[in-house]
């Protein structure tokens, strides 16, 4: 399906990280045009399967989709009529402005209210908690895993963020690497390498951390950022698959399934 012809067909997207790139990558795939808003320094993990990635590089690649890093609305827009993701450094998202929006999607994780509201575009959509259907946006998609992820609400909020990350080969919150003190992270294995047990991973102000299991390095915040203490900095996964660290996950596909049932559905038409 092609939406460029007779209507907008931009979307302007609220944060690049993994969860909202899966959005990203579904909607370039169906033919919306695509631009990413972001921080200056994105503290995103899983940066081979994230656009915030082109902040830092330039440009990126998620699975087949490029994404290039733009100074302007005229760049962003040839950037996107040649089908690559646009990747604006724009936190508050002035660049809507320069564009006739399809609808606005903000998958920032804020996990509070939103500064804009539902006349920042002919429809806006949050992702997960945080947001409340029909006062701040118009839907919202689910977000944590279980049997309502990717479920679309035009009433009420999301289920509140339990904190929980998804069980692998019986590992939970050990899939996470957090950060032991706040400071600038100093990365020392890579993205893709496979770690064994005790292996350096980062330091931060000299204070190592540490693989906990054999896996695989799916994410690590980007070198030379200031994190916070507790921060989560990295991702281990004990599949040892170096092919999921470039890989969206199936969370982040099933919300931008959501993603897409909101947009083309008529939230006037819903009572």
């Amino acid at each position: 399906m092609n939406f460029n012809k007779g209507r907008a067909s931009i979307i302007l997207l609220r944060g690049g990280g993994d969860l909202a790139s899966g959005v990203a990558l579904r909607l370039r795939r169906v033919g919306f045009q695509v631009l990413v808003t972001e921080l200056a320094a994105p503290l995103v993990v899983r940066r081979k399967a994230a656009f915030a990635q082109a902040v830092f590089s330039g440009k990126c690649q998620v699975e087949e989709v490029e994404g290039t890093l733009v100074k302007s609305a005229d760049e962003a827009a040839k950037a996107m009529a040649m089908g690559k993701v646009a990747v604006m450094i724009d936190p508050m998202a002035e660049s809507r402005r320069s564009f006739s929006l399809f609808g606005l999607i903000d998958g920032r994780m804020t996990k509070k209210p939103p500064e804009l509201g539902m006349d920042a575009a002919p429809i806006v959509v949050g992702l997960g908690p945080g947001f409340q259907a029909g006062v701040d946006c118009h839907a919202i998609v689910e977000t944590n895993r279980g049997p309502f992820l990717g479920r679309v609400y035009w009433q009420g909020s999301a289920e509140a963020d339990n904190g929980i990350p998804e069980t692998v080969r019986g590992f939970t919150v050990e899939r996470v690497l957090y950060a032991p003190k706040s400071g600038k992270l100093q990365a020392i294995a890579s993205i893709g390498d496979i770690l064994e047990p005790e292996a350096m991973v980062a330091e931060i102000d000299g204070i190592p951390v540490k693989a906990k299991f054999k896996g695989v390095l799916r994410g690590l915040v980007q070198t030379g950022l200031e994190v916070k203490k507790g921060m989560k900095i990295g991702d281990l996964d004990p599949r040892c698959d170096e092919r999921l660290c470039t890989l969206v996950s199936d969370k982040a596909l099933a919300v931008g399934g959501g993603v897409l049932e909101a947009l083309l559905s008529n939230p006037n038409g819903r009572k």
